[in-house]
């Protein structure tokens, strides 16, 4: 079965500074971190929980298929996705 994102909710990850969101794999959830670095360089250390969101939302199709390929190759329910993932 193929990951799918029928849910477009997303969060702030204060701590990890990132942005969380949630895939699935039929009834599995998979969840997934995108680290800041990975987020572009309109994100700097002082960028605020909205421009996470909005650096999110803008990358939201190339970041939805860094995850798939990441997921195909290791299973798993947990991921962060580094910069080095969209390379």
């Amino acid at each position: 079965m193929a990951l799918i994102f029928p849910n477009r909710s997303r969060s702030f990850d204060e701590a990890r500074k990132g942005v969380r969101f949630t895939g699935y794999d039929g009834m599995f959830e998979v969840r997934f971190l995108v680290e800041e670095a990975a987020l572009g360089s309109a994100i700097t250390q002082n960028s605020s929980e909205a421009a996470f969101l909005n650096a999110f939302d803008a990358a939201r199709s190339s970041i939805q298929e860094a995850a798939s390929r990441v997921y195909q190759h290791r299973r798993g329910n947990n991921f962060t996705l580094t910069a080095a993932d969209f390379r």
